[in-house]
């Protein structure tokens, strides 16, 4: 799945969520995880983007939770900010039910298989290499008929 501008699109669910409750940084990658779909969220891509949030005025800290751990929450400039940019975040969220969905039906785990496959393609022999193509070949066929509405029952056989 393509994902030009990724950075942007976790900035507006995370001004989303602390326009809702005030949260912090580990709160908000489950958040990020369990609401839209984002797979495995880290400190190292959460927190670089609070940062950014911070000094831009959209956000700010408001006190610590459990243990110390900073909250944040959306100021108001941060509020209009997702007012102002209402459209792109209807999108972000729209990609994230895709995300969601993809996820439930293995989307992940095919994908992981795919890594795997181009990671190793080096190592394969021209028996593992030919077996695969014909693998993919036959599953990819299956895909676009069932994008078509045909199920495994309604198949026609070829």
């Amino acid at each position: 799945m393509e994902r030009p501008n990724f950075r942007g699109q976790l900035k507006l669910l995370i001004l989303k969520m602390l326009e809702e409750k005030p949260m912090h940084g580990y709160g908000i990658m489950a958040e990020l995880e369990k609401r839209y779909g984002v797979p495995h969220p880290s400190p190292g891509t959460v927190y670089p983007i609070l940062a950014s949030l911070r000094r831009a005025g959209l956000i700010e800290t408001v006190g610590s939770g459990k243990r110390e751990k900073k909250l944040y929450r959306t100021t108001e400039k941060g509020s209009e900010y997702l007012r102002e940019h209402e459209e792109e975040l209807q999108n972000v969220l729209s990609l994230a039910e895709k995300f969601i969905e993809f996820r439930k039906i293995g989307g992940f785990e095919l994908a992981r298989a795919l890594k795997d496959v181009f990671n190793s393609v080096n190592e394969l022999s021209e028996e593992q290499k030919r077996a695969l193509a014909e693998e993919f070949m036959d599953f990819t066929k299956r895909v676009r008929l069932i994008l078509l509405g045909e199920t495994k029952g309604q198949e026609k056989s070829s």
